[in-house]
Parts: C-alpha cells; structure tokens; sequence
C-alpha cells in the first residue's frame, strides 16, 4: 500500500508517517519546501505550491488513499490576514488535490482528512456525536464547517471520504501540552476562567492509530478524534500538576485577561466541548489511552 500525506512533517504528520513504516505502508508526501525533498522507496517527496495552484502530479503514482493533514496552525495570533490564511491554507490545499486528480490517472480510492471538533458548539451539558447537527458560531466553526464542504468534493470522484475531528492532541513534542506544562514547571499553573470547560483529549499515539484504522478498514463518513473520557480544564491542570509532582495554588486565570493577552484566539482556552468517540469504538477501535493520567505519565 502507498498513501500520500500532506502536512507529512507537521506534528500529527510525523506520528502518521512512523506508524506507516511500522506497518510497512509506503509514503509519498508534498511539501511546499524544495530543500525538504527526499527520494526513498518507502518515502518519497514531492513539491507542490497552493498558493500558485502548483502540483507535481507524479504525487499520485501508485497511491491507493490519501491523508489529508494540511492547514495553517490556529494557535498563532487571529489577525483579520491570518484568518483568511487558516481558511485558504485548508480550502485551497484540498481544490489543488481534487482538480489534480480529475486530470490525472490514479488509483486514489479514500481520503482520510483533518477536522477538528470546534465545528460543535460551546457547551458545559451537551455530549455531541457525529450526528449534532448545529455548527459552533465561533470563528473556528466557520473554519470546519468550510473545511468539510471542500472535502466532501472528493466523493464527486468516486473516492471514499473520512473526516476526523480531532480533539485536544497531547505529545511531548510540541503542541498544546508543552504550552500547560510550562507555568505548572514553574509553579505558576491555573486552570482557565471557571475552569468547567470541558476538554477533550487524545494522546497522539492513539490519534495516529485511528487515522490508520480508519485508512485500512476503509471507514467513511466522520469520526471525533477524541480518546473516550473527556475531563474539565481544572481536572486537566490538576493531573498534568500532579503527574510533575508540582504544586497548584495559583488563583484561576480570568477570561477578559486572556482575551487582552490573545484576543480572539482566547476562545481555544476557554470553548468547552465534551465529544464522544462511541462511533469509532463501535467499529473496534481500541485507545491505548483512555484515561488522562496515564497518557500523562507516558508524554511528561
């Protein structure tokens, strides 16, 4: 099998293409960087450009699905520029891939793609599944929604199409845990406003794992990226405190504060959506990680 990753070195990326070795799965991979080019059997790169609509279409020689992780991170500031880029870098990838293909002969037959679970509204009660209909009216809703519409085009292809929402994605390489960890080191972690939000969460291990289950069982439709036990945001610090061994005695940190510090972008700290994996686990999925701490005492 060969599968071609876009976002192949971002964080998630890197852990889809280990695990693709492991199992012996061969990659071919684009990047918008010509010195990131490498030529191996088993790891093959190729340049493409989406802002000029540039693709090497040799991309798709021999691949049987693709992984779509490409987009521009959200946890850089929310500037009316950068808001557009999040969107194009997430829309136009995906129109690049769909029009490339329609002018090219393959043997693409899924296509496992990226979204995120801020598509669900902020709520304290609510439990969504795939199957909530409302979409959040935050920013970041506006972005998945956007999101999933380009992506669905591929079945207009006669491809296979599976979208997974992902969570909160814990890993001791980057990412938000190293961004809570920090002031907990320093003995200055606090949970976030009331610290109710609810949080979920998945260690990246097992996310990587599900895009593979997913790839290999040929699963379409949607799927939360989520590990099966969300937990509050106090609960969160808490256990990350506890795991280091660090006292917490901080006072909470006020949402008008963080919106000073972040503006707009403050919503990732403070939206509370409590997801259910129940549909991935239904179709035999097994989370090597179900609950927090010992995800935590694996990563810290």
């Amino acid at each position: 099998m060969r599968v071609l990753i876009t976002g192949a070195t971002g964080l998630v990326g890197q852990e889809i293409v280990k695990l693709c070795h492991e199992k012996g799965i061969k990659i071919n991979y684009l990047t918008t960087s010509k010195s990131k080019l490498v030529q191996h059997e088993n790891y093959k790169g190729f340049y493409w450009n989406p802002k000029s609509q540039e693709i090497d279409a040799n991309c798709f020689q021999g691949v049987n699905a693709i992984i779509h992780l490409a987009g521009a991170t959200i946890s850089k500031r929310w500037t009316p520029s950068y808001k557009k880029e999040i969107i194009s870098s997430r829309t136009e990838t995906t129109a690049l891939l769909i029009d490339a293909l329609k002018s090219t002969n393959h043997s693409v037959k899924q296509i496992v793609s990226a979204s995120a679970i801020g598509i669900y509204p902020d709520s304290l009660t609510n439990y969504y599944d795939q199957n909530h209909n409302e979409i959040s009216t935050s920013f970041l809703g506006q972005v998945v929604s956007v999101w999933e519409d380009a992506v669905n085009e591929f079945s207009k292809l006669n491809i296979t199409v599976s979208k997974i929402r992902i969570g909160l994605v814990l890993s001791n390489k980057g990412g938000a845990l190293a961004e809570i960890v920090k002031p907990i080191k320093l003995g200055l972690g606090s949970a976030f406003g009331n610290g109710e939000q609810w949080q979920s969460w998945i260690h990246i291990h097992d996310l990587a794992n599900l895009f593979l289950y997913v790839l290999e069982n040929n699963l379409a439709g949607v799927y939360n990226g989520v590990a099966p036990n969300p937990i509050t945001n106090t609960e969160l610090t808490k256990t990350v405190a506890s795991v280091l061994k660090k006292p917490l005695f901080m006072p909470n940190i006020p949402k008008f504060f963080m919106k000073l510090v972040l503006g707009e972008m403050h919503i990732i700290l403070f939206e509370s959506q409590r997801v259910s994996s129940k549909k991935i686990a239904d179709k035999g999925f097994l989370f090597e990680y179900n609950y927090l701490e010992p995800a935590l005492e694996n990563l810290l």
